[in-house]
């Protein structure tokens, strides 16, 4: 998977929007993140703390939480590994659990 796909997965979920910081893409809802790019190859994905768990287990090659991002509810995905389908399950449940904010 690449960056290219995350971003068609994100903007095809209503009213997400993409924007850009120092060349790193970012995709919200109504200001509120979805996933944001971290570099060329991960991307970092809103979730809840028992979503993030159900993720982890079930794809560990794809997703990770690295020390800084423990007590956030966030999982990073590194896209050379990535399972697309469970990407963009995650992104998908990422822009429900802003929807719902």
């Amino acid at each position: 998977m690449n960056i290219d796909e995350v971003s068609r997965a994100a903007l095809s979920l209503a009213g997400v929007r993409e924007s850009s910081r120092a060349g790193r893409l970012k995709w919200a809802l109504d200001g509120r993140l979805v996933a944001r790019q971290i570099d060329d190859e991960s991307v970092v994905i809103r979730t809840d703390f028992a979503e993030r768990e159900q993720v982890l287990r079930a794809h560990p090659t794809t997703f990770f939480v690295p020390p800084r991002f423990d007590a956030h509810m966030m999982v990073v995905a590194r896209l050379p590994d990535a399972d697309p389908a469970a990407v963009t399950a995650a992104i998908h449940a990422a822009w429900e659990l802003q929807r719902s904010a």
